[in-house]
């Protein structure tokens, strides 16, 4: 299939296809008229860069599934290196949530705050 059918099967543009490929995460072979080609293995991975992105994972994060299709496996998350950018994007989560967390507590307590000291006097 060539780049603009790929594209739209998946829901992307051909602009990101061709800087997938530029980052090495998509490789595509040229026909005999010079455009590129591609099959469902291309689309398996388009799908699982643009999964993995959608829920936060930076292009580079995604490396390792993509090698892990490459190497044969049904799923992307098959391999250790995939595994470990799980865990490493789950502490960074976790780490976030946790910041996140104190900075609404701090804003609740600077609410309260500030409830008690508008309030009219006698009330």
């Amino acid at each position: 299939m060539r780049i603009g059918e790929l594209a739209r099967r998946d829901g992307t543009t051909t602009r990101a296809l061709r800087y997938y490929e530029s980052l090495g995460l998509l490789t595509a072979r040229r026909g005999a008229n010079g455009q590129r080609e591609y099959d469902e293995e291309d689309l398996k991975l388009v799908h699982e860069i643009r999964s993995l992105t959608g829920i936060g994972f930076a292009l580079e994060d995604t490396r390792p599934f993509v090698q892990c299709l490459r190497d044969g496996h049904t799923s992307g998350d098959a391999c250790p290196a995939s595994v470990e950018v799980y865990r490493r994007k789950l502490a960074e989560l976790d780490d976030c949530i946790t910041r996140l967390q104190a900075a609404r507590d701090q804003v609740r307590a600077q609410l309260q705050d500030a409830e008690q000291r508008s309030r009219p006097c006698g009330r």
